[in-house]
């Protein structure tokens, strides 16, 4: 991967002045208040060229927000809307601070891309190193948890293990939190048991697996493998999900799954963590959020049920018949549609075209394109990205659950990145309004007791 994604130079990324109606629109006011910060001295403007109208920079009128209160307008169906500069999302494709998200993915790591999310600078090179004491905290931590945790489960206290391990947590200025991710991150990653030959991982009490050596190359250290190369968060997730040897094919699908998954449309998950961060919950404390949120059976599953759909189908020849037993019993066929993606997900084309290089991914992608071909008879239904995750995950030897935990540690990047955002917001801000619907009062309390009032 090299440094050639034409993020464009600084002058690009000025943001345009803005008009009346699209300032008003910022500040959820009127045209004619908008003249009257003007004329107060709160606001400054410049005159539009050709000399209609008036046009305002986007910091100030930010900054006057902030310092007004103002409150986010209500989107169209009355749902919870907020202002994000970080992923647009047009028709079938996606951008990340004005960049195309899949070319972003094809040329940089995930550590590369999570910078740029979280600075909008491409730092070519960028490492993420977990602390040893949060390592080593966390380790313990994961390890002690039954054997049948879920991914999920381990990566929520390893989370709190690694809040724990760090006192400057509560900092919330923009360069301790970005510390933090940045140590975060590796920390979930190295807390993971390494998977056996048996599918299952073991730690010691140490923390440190038994029984031999890392498949990354060597003992995790400090959040890294312990080769020379240094190797990126991929190389270091790998044998957290498969005992399958890593190649450079293999390794190079899983980063830019990494990559792609960092962030997409506001999920729930997503809310949760700016929730958080409106109320200043440090970013350990905003991860959990999402980490909440993403445990949830209408979240974060999706990959696994179309791992398990794969399996099947592979199982049983062709996807007629697996499709077929899934509409009689009214059961959704996973792994195909999205609200915002008329066609393919875009991040499924990238996937699939990485994965058609892999041979022994033949069998899966053949039968995820058998599960598209069948469903089209009755809709014209596409591939999403949790169908790419299955086919990966089945072609490697993963667990139903390693897209969970792919997804899980890269949208750990893009909740940290929302958190920053949040953070420059007015404190408390996403505070919903409650409508009652209980009995009016006064009530006689033997309507609630069933005992008589005294």
């Amino acid at each position: 991967m090299t440094d050639q994604a034409g993020a464009g130079d600084g002058s690009e990324r000025t943001a345009q002045r803005l008009t009346t109606r699209e300032t008003a629109e910022r500040l959820g006011v009127k045209p004619e208040t908008v003249y009257a910060y003007v004329s107060r001295g709160q606001l400054s403007s410049n005159r539009a060229p050709g000399g209609r109208g008036s046009t305002f920079d986007p910091a100030e009128v930010d900054a006057l927000a902030r310092r007004t209160g103002r409150r986010e307008p209500a989107s169209p169906a009355g749902e919870l809307s907020f202002r994000t500069g970080i992923t647009l999302i047009e028709g079938d494709r996606y951008c990340f601070r004005g960049v195309d998200a899949t070319e972003l993915a094809r040329r940089h790591t995930y550590e590369e891309i999570a910078e740029w999310l979280w600075t909008g600078e491409l730092r070519t090179g960028a490492h993420f190193t977990a602390p040893r004491e949060a390592l080593a905290s966390a380790r313990r931590t994961v390890g002690a948890l039954p054997a049948h945790s879920g991914p999920t489960d381990r990566l929520r206290v390893a989370v709190v293990a690694a809040a724990a391990a760090d006192p400057l947590r509560f900092d919330l200025s923009r360069e301790a939190v970005l510390g933090s991710a940045r140590s975060l991150i590796p920390t979930l990653v190295g807390a993971l048991p390494t998977v056996d030959a048996g599918g299952a991982g073991i730690l010691d009490e140490d923390g440190e697996r038994e029984g031999g050596s890392d498949r990354a190359g060597g003992r995790d250290e400090g959040g890294c493998a312990g080769t020379a190369a240094d190797p990126g968060l991929a190389h270091q997730l790998w044998p957290k999900l498969t005992a399958h040897p890593a190649d450079e094919p293999s390794l190079d699908v899983l980063d830019t799954a990494l990559g792609l998954l960092i962030d997409h449309d506001p999920a729930a998950s997503t809310l949760a963590a700016r929730v958080a961060a409106s109320a200043r919950a440090h970013p350990y404390a905003v991860v959990s959020a999402g980490l909440g949120v993403l445990e949830g059976p209408l979240h974060g599953v999706a990959s696994g049920l179309a791992h398990r759909m794969l399996a099947e189908v592979l199982e049983r020849g062709g996807a007629a018949p697996v499709v077929a037993d899934r509409l009689r019993t009214g059961r959704r066929v996973p792994g195909l549609g999205h609200r915002l993606h008329t066609g393919e997900d875009p991040r499924a084309t990238a996937l699939f075209a990485l994965l058609a290089d892999i041979p022994r991914a033949a069998p899966a992608l053949a039968a995820a394109r058998d599960v598209v071909a069948t469903t089209a008879r009755h809709a014209p239904m596409h591939a999403n990205v949790d169908m790419a995750l299955a086919v990966l995950s089945v072609s490697s030897g993963m667990a139903a659950e390693a897209g969970e935990t792919v997804f899980a540690i890269s949208r750990t990047a893009g909740w940290i990145a929302h958190a920053l955002e949040e953070y420059g917001e007015r404190p408390l801000r996403m505070h919903p309004i409650g409508q009652y619907i209980g009995p009016r009062p006064p009530r006689p309390r033997s309507d609630a007791t069933g005992s008589p009032s005294q």
